[in-house]
């Protein structure tokens, strides 16, 4: 099988299929990436443990801090407690939390939305559609209110030609 066919099987699954956790696996949110395609994790319960990603995978999906993940556990790992089954996206959560699966600690996460001021240079209008709008990245890096202090500069020019 190619890398190509590979890629699109995995990342068909991964998105398509909704699945149900069994007995032994766990709901979990990334933390942190330590590197080597280890993540760690963090336990409804509140422990922190470190989770690898199986090679299929590997370059087909990627994992970010607050991402929630389906592991399998491991019983030989030392620092390696557990393994990833599977990425958990928006419309995995929202069935877990319609089927009543989703961890109480976990309650708030499927419903965030970003707040209306972490939207930059939208109009009110625009940030009351909140349906259409809920999924696009934000950039943090960006300067907040950035087109206000030049109009505040202008205003001030103007008033000092009129004196």
């Amino acid at each position: 099988m190619s890398q190509a066919t590979k890629r699109k099987h995995v990342v068909k699954e991964a998105l398509e299929e909704l699945v149900v956790p069994t007995a032994q696996q766990q709901i979990v949110r990334v933390v942190g990436s330590p590197g080597n395609n280890l993540h760690e994790v963090e336990a409804p319960g509140g422990g922190r443990f470190l989770a690898s990603m199986p090679p299929k995978f590997r370059h087909n999906l990627w994992i970010k801090r607050g991402d929630f993940l389906l592991v399998d556990p491991i019983e030989e790992g030392e620092k390696v407690k557990a393994e990833i089954s599977f990425v958990l996206y928006k419309d995995h959560m929202r069935y877990l939390q319609q089927e009543g699966l989703w961890p109480e600690a976990f309650s708030d996460a499927p419903n965030r939305r970003p707040s209306p001021q972490s939207r930059v240079g939208e109009p009110p209008a625009a940030q009351e559609d909140e349906d259409s709008d809920s999924d696009l990245f934000v950039n943090p890096n960006r300067l907040r209110d950035a087109g206000t202090d030049s109009e505040d500069e202008d205003e001030d020019e103007s008033e000092e030609e009129e004196q």
